[in-house]
């Protein structure tokens, strides 16, 4: 189930187009139409000829509040957290390659320390009404919205799976929340979500701190069966991590955030290891079964690749 639409930006969009408003918008601005719209090649042609502009911070005017622009003053872009919310994975791959081509100097706080600067709950919202905590990077959408190619994508760029919240949650414990919700669906979508977070940890560690691990070890039962034992095990700490994981791991190492996810479409593995590749339509929900077809496949293959 998403998240309850709390964004500023949309309405100001379609009350602006509602009353035909005799205006006109600055590139940045005009990048957010395009993403709520989901106008491809205007937000192809805002980032390829305005890529700095329209990356930047919108207006005074698109924030409610004086509180809302006195957090804008440090606030990175909400371009990326709109995408995800939104789910425009075209524009959100065109964003992130247009912010490290170009010269925009707080490409890297948008994308890996965005934590330190969006102060905005949900990305792109009002904190004021973000009841339950500000500080969620796009990862962390991505995550609680069971996104699971923008989560590849932003991990591909370097966003930080260790990035926390301001009540000091991981993307990690917000996606495994959602396993917990009572007759949610999008089961396949949160385990390919997992998936890809756990291919992009480069450490033991990074697989272990997280809040929700009292939550695990509270109900073993429970999250060996959603989430596949042998991920339960991991992220427990009671096993390492399997072959798989760890060779996957050591691919994605080698590939530069400068090339994703063109690089990551010419490693010479199964397409169903890569994480942008879509899920089959024989693919199940269950954590068992995922984990089953996702541990099944050669690793000689991803061997191959971690020598080339």
């Amino acid at each position: 189930m998403a998240a309850p639409e709390t964004s500023c930006f949309p309405l100001l969009f379609y009350r602006a187009v509602r009353d035909l408003k005799p205006r006109s918008y600055n590139p940045s601005e005009a990048l957010l139409y395009a993403i709520v719209h989901d106008h491809q090649p205007y937000a192809r042609y805002l980032l390829s000829h305005h890529a700095e502009e329209a990356l930047s911070r919108p207006g005074e005017r698109f924030f409610c509040c004086s509180s809302c622009r006195s957090c804008a003053s440090s606030s990175s872009s909400p371009h990326l957290a709109m995408t995800v919310r939104y789910d425009r994975r075209y524009i959100l791959g065109l964003i992130l390659r247009e912010a490290r081509r170009c010269s925009v100097q707080d490409h890297h706080h948008r994308v890996q320390d965005h934590h330190h600067h969006h102060r905005g709950g949900g990305g792109g919202c009002c904190p004021h009404d973000a009841a339950e905590g500000g500080g969620k990077t796009p990862l962390h959408l991505a995550c609680e919205l069971a996104r699971p190619e923008a989560v590849a994508l932003l991990l591909g760029h370097g966003a930080s799976p260790r990035v926390q919240d301001h009540r000091g949650r991981t993307p990690l414990d917000l996606l495994l929340a959602r396993f917990r919700e009572p007759g949610g669906g999008g089961g396949a979508e949160r385990r390919r979500c997992l998936d890809n977070l756990l291919m992009f940890m480069s450490s033991a560690a990074e697989g272990h701190d997280f809040q929700m691990r009292d939550a695990l070890d509270r109900e073993p039962g429970f999250w060996s069966e959603a989430l596949g034992d042998v991920t339960f095990q991991y992220l427990v700490g009671r096993t390492p991590a399997a072959l798989v994981l760890a060779a996957m791991r050591t691919v994605l190492r080698q590939l530069s955030p400068a090339g994703f996810p063109d690089s990551l479409e010419e490693l010479p593995i199964p397409s169903s290891l890569k994480p942008l590749s879509p899920p089959s339509s024989s693919s199940s929900s269950s954590g068992q079964h995922r984990e089953r077809s996702f541990m099944s496949h050669k690793s000689a293959d991803i061997i191959t690749a971690c020598a080339l």
